[in-house]
């Protein structure tokens, strides 16, 4: 409750977490679902186009890879996005970044809003592509923007923030593609221009907060604007302790300069943070859960829903991760981050194989079908217990000041491969595995619990200090538990 009331007195703290998400992960989620409204009218479109220019129809196999290169342009995009995300938040600043990126929506909106006027199916093309490089910056630098911004005791449930604005933008995303708004035949250029909404109530509020107090203090050396963001930040509260604890951080990297992303893996003192990252960044693009999303229509459509009913049921799953995601904000710092992790993969593990079992009995026993669609909720309520948003926050609590930008260009790059890569060849497993297409997600669940319970140290509650701290001494443990000597006097028998 004190947390909580905290939060309420520290308004500018709540109007930075919704003015950072709604132009940053809201968008990832949003142009990921609305995409799905509009594919039978953009491939009819792709095909008039072709038709008008060349006098032929274009064959079904080119416009089903004409519609297969304006999905997965969006990862691409995503993936030059995250590696364009650490130079900009170490030139610009974590808040100036945020609104510079808001260029390539803008860009993007023109593009949709005209493709059709003009004919040309290869403006959508490019508006994904900038739409996936906009995603790619703001999923990178939102979560270190709020992290950094938010007091210790709040970071967890701040930088959770990024999970909830995602599985709102997702849920925003399928209900402004029903039919009866703007998923007709019509109105689809409008549906994608769309995200310039966001964008623009970006660029309308985030002038008006603060920067990271972190990087201006550690970064800029800019003592007195750093003060000055903390006052806005917490209140008319007592700073000292805060403010000491920066300058310790600071002192710590005092000389250093920032890293390069291929300088993570060279340093031993970065091997666990590097390890934790890439292992449970894999995991959570590797579990399957936008595979449920893709698994979704065709079984509800099995187990009997009608097929104008289908699109509200899909909305019913993006309001699981949207529900479980506000509930891991509001129990982060009481349960910690290990334990939503292990909780949130052995659940999906559980629900995975019950799934399974019920694609493989549909046959000789009907009401199975209701119990896959029951696993399909409970698979990504589970999701958004752990996995979706907690990965999200271990680049920032995990690496310095001086290594984060680059840890998460790291933490980017692989979760946006990863997407391009399940994306790809799940229909060929769907194919090759059929019922037992979860079996290897599963397993992937299952390391991923197993990893954290075993190598991931806790975070809650303590400063970044105190983490790099205790990860020094995990990745040195020899060095810590061996005697300390304090004495000038050399040991003439060991001296080399």
């Amino acid at each position: 409750m004190r947390a909580l009331r905290r939060l309420i007195q520290g308004r500018i703290l709540l109007l930075t977490i919704c003015a950072a998400g709604i132009g940053g992960t809201f968008q990832f989620g949003y142009n990921l679902s609305i995409i799905n409204a509009p594919t039978s009218h953009i491939q009819e479109f792709t095909n008039e186009t072709w038709q008008a220019r060349t006098g032929e129809p274009l064959p079904d196999h080119l416009v089903l890879l004409m519609w297969s290169l304006i999905v997965s342009l969006y990862p691409l995009g995503g993936l030059f996005g995250a590696l364009l995300a650490g130079p900009l938040a170490i030139t610009l600043g974590r808040k100036k970044s945020l609104l510079v990126n808001n260029i390539f929506v803008v860009s993007a909106a023109i593009l949709f809003g005209f493709s059709r006027k003009a004919g040309s199916f290869e403006m959508i093309m490019l508006g994904r592509l900038l739409v996936g490089v906009n995603a790619g910056v703001s999923m990178n630098i939102q979560p270190m923007y709020l992290g950094e911004s938010a007091p210790k005791e709040l970071r967890g449930a701040v930088a959770m923030s990024s999970a909830i604005f995602t599985a709102l933008g997702i849920v925003m995303g399928q209900v402004v593609g029903l039919r009866e708004l703007l998923g007709g035949p019509q109105a689809w250029p409008l549906l994608l221009a769309s995200c310039l909404v966001p964008g623009a109530l970006q660029l309308a509020s985030l002038p008006l907060l603060p920067e990271s107090p972190r990087y201006l203090l550690i970064d800029c050396g800019d003592t007195e604007a750093c003060l000055a963001a903390l006052r806005r930040l917490r209140g008319s509260g007592d700073l000292a302790g805060e403010l000491e604890e920066l300058e310790e951080e600071r002192a710590a990297c005092q000389g250093c300069r920032a890293r390069r992303p291929w300088e993570l893996f060279q340093h031993r003192a970065l091997r666990r943070q590097v390890t934790s990252l890439v292992v449970l960044g894999s995991a959570m693009e590797l579990c399957g859960n936008d595979s449920v999303y893709a698994y979704a229509s065709s079984v509800f459509r099995k187990a009997g829903v009608p097929e104008a009913k289908i699109q509200y049921a899909i909305i019913g799953t993006g309001s699981c991760e949207l529900l479980t995601a506000v509930v891991s904000c509001v129990v982060i710092e009481r349960v910690g981050r290990r334990m939503l992790l292990i909780g949130g993969y052995s659940l999906m593990t559980c629900w995975g194989s019950i799934f399974t079992v019920a694609l493989c009995l549909q046959s000789s026993f009907p009401w199975t079908l209701y119990l896959a669609m029951a696993c399909i909720f409970a698979f990504i309520l589970s999701f958004g217990i752990g996995p979706a948003g907690v990965t999200g926050i271990l680049a920032t609590e995990l690496f310095d000041q001086m290594a984060r930008p680059a840890a998460c260009m790291v933490c980017g790059a692989l979760m946006w491969i990863m997407l391009f890569l399940v994306g790809l060849g799940f229909p060929f497993i769907m194919e090759a595995l059929s019922y037992f297409l979860y079996v290897p997600f599963l397993g992937v669940c299952v390391c991923g619990a197993i990893y954290t319970g075993l190598f991931l140290p806790e975070t809650k509650g303590k400063t970044f200090q105190e983490i790099s701290e205790e990860l020094h001494r995990l990745n040195f443990p020899r060095r810590a538990q061996g005697p300390t000597w304090r004495s000038l006097e050399v040991i003439q028998s060991t001296e080399l």
